[in-house]
């Protein structure tokens, strides 16, 4: 018989938008979007996988993470 494998479900993490968007480059402000955020103070709650941790590494010095 085959051992089934655990599957472990990805760490979450919430992302919370803590500075506005006015005079950021354009790249942030798309990044941010594509984030789920849109005014200060909307948090979002996404899976940690690469792809999101290297969107919220653009915009550390706009952001809150915390994990869950």
């Amino acid at each position: 018989m085959v051992a089934k494998e655990k599957t472990e479900a990805p760490k979450q993490i919430k992302i919370t938008l803590v500075k506005g968007l006015s005079g950021r480059l354009p790249a942030q402000r798309k990044t941010v979007k594509a984030l789920g955020l849109g005014k200060i103070s909307s948090s979002v709650v996404h899976d940690a996988t690469p792809s999101i941790l290297g969107m919220v590494r653009v915009v550390a010095h706009m952001v809150k993470v915390e994990e869950m």
